[in-house]
């Protein structure tokens, strides 16, 4: 008699690999735990740890752009057109202050986005952290304050102010680095690289600078760019009143259309309207209603001159954050109030808004909207700065802002 067959079940099959399958998850459940643990713990980052990194990457990238300011190797060209079109120029300083400050960061952090003004074509530096946190940051910020790095963008601009930097207007000239957590600044650097001065806040730990004692609202002194500023002067003043001081940052107008006014340059002291000479000369002209030929004239009449004419674009942002502080060097000016209009991109102002937030002050939108520094590149709803005053206050006060005036 030949042998009966063997016939599996099928229900037995099923039982014996859910056996296998129980057996083999005991075996490695703890390795695959331990494993998938450490995976996470290496992508967390210490917030105190990257504020040094920040640090260092703006100074890095600071002293490119001296370095090269100062053998003028500037190899400056145009990268297009802002949306007011104005040339957006690019030089060597740029570049090479990008590479400094992106691989530092990157090469520490490569799971962390990082978003730059910049983008070189070049292969990246080999440059690495030496993870040494300042004495001044250990002194005000105590502890480990990790966060996941999914949760973290990093804004960099590698040199703000390239239309002054080109001229070399120093004192406008900075490197930024901006940290953002869930679309919120954290943390925020502002980088002098030709006085070596370095201002840095952490939201809700501290900052190495303070505000000023007092700041007035009634009648403020309100920085806005000085590429806009004739559109701005009329906002503010119907805002503000006309006793309102516009203080534009930066460099000279362009003077090439004949038919502007000369109150671009023009702001109240009292007395009469003051023409503020071009590149800071010393000289000033009374005048109250120039057009840009006479201004010119005028200015040449008394020995002044008047140098190259320019666009200054809607740069100098963190140099204007700063004049709302308590100065950190003779040549910064202040202000109460920092107003821009137009668009703007968010590495030109997370860093400010962190130092401000750190300190207890506001940057918005003219509407009152805080900025979310995740996503897209760039801020439409203008800007309105504040410190040690009501902000919600003084956004009630503007009128709002129509796009066609931009």
């Amino acid at each position: 008699m030949a042998p009966m067959g063997i016939r599996l079940s099928p229900l037995g099959i099923a039982v014996f690999c859910l056996l296998g399958v129980g057996v083999i998850y005991h075996l490695y459940a703890g390795v695959l735990s331990s494993r998938i643990a450490l995976f996470r713990q290496k992508r967390t980052v210490d917030l105190r740890d990257l504020l040094a990194l920040s640090m260092e990457a703006a100074v890095q990238g600071g002293r490119e752009v001296k370095r090269i300011r100062e053998d003028n190797t500037l190899e400056e060209k145009s990268k297009g057109k802002t949306k007011e079109g104005a040339s957006e120029k690019l030089t060597l300083g740029d570049l090479n202050s990008h590479r400094k400050m992106f691989y530092l960061i990157k090469n520490t952090y490569p799971y962390i986005q990082v978003n730059s003004e910049e983008h070189a074509d070049a292969e990246g530096e080999a440059t690495v952290w030496t993870r040494i946190i300042p004495e001044e940051i250990l002194g005000k910020i105590s502890g480990v304050k990790e966060v996941p790095a999914e949760r973290i963008t990093v804004w960099i601009d590698p040199l703000d102010a390239t239309q002054e930097y080109t001229e070399n207007l120093q004192k406008y000239v900075t490197t930024m680095v901006c940290v953002a957590v869930d679309g919120d600044p954290v943390i925020g650097v502002i980088h002098k690289p030709f006085t070596g001065y370095t201002a840095w806040g952490f939201v809700g730990e501290g900052s190495n600078v303070a505000p000023r004692a007092s700041y007035n609202t009634n009648f403020p002194k309100v920085i806005v760019s000085r590429s806009h500023s004739g559109k701005v002067k009329s906002f503010v003043q119907v805002a503000f009143g006309n006793n309102t001081e516009v203080l534009p940052a930066g460099g000279a107008e362009n003077l090439t259309d004949d038919t502007r006014s000369a109150e671009l340059y023009t702001q109240k002291d009292g007395q009469s309207n003051r023409i503020i000479t071009m590149r800071e000369s010393p000289g000033t002209v009374d005048c109250s209603s120039c057009t840009a030929s006479s201004l010119m004239y005028m200015l040449k009449s008394v020995g002044l001159g008047l140098q190259p004419c320019h666009t200054v674009l809607d740069e100098e942002i963190c140099y204007k954050v700063l004049a709302l502080l308590d100065p950190t060097d003779e040549e910064q000016e202040t202000a109460d109030i920092y107003i821009h209009v137009t668009y703007i991109k968010k590495w030109d102002i997370c860093a400010g808004d962190a130092i401000l937030r750190s300190l207890g002050g506001e940057m918005t939108t003219l509407k009152g909207e805080q900025i979310n520094y995740s996503g897209t590149e760039g801020n439409k709803g203008g800007l309105l700065a504040s410190i040690k005053t009501d902000h919600k206050a003084l956004v009630k006060r503007l009128s709002p802002w129509e796009e066609n005036r931009q």
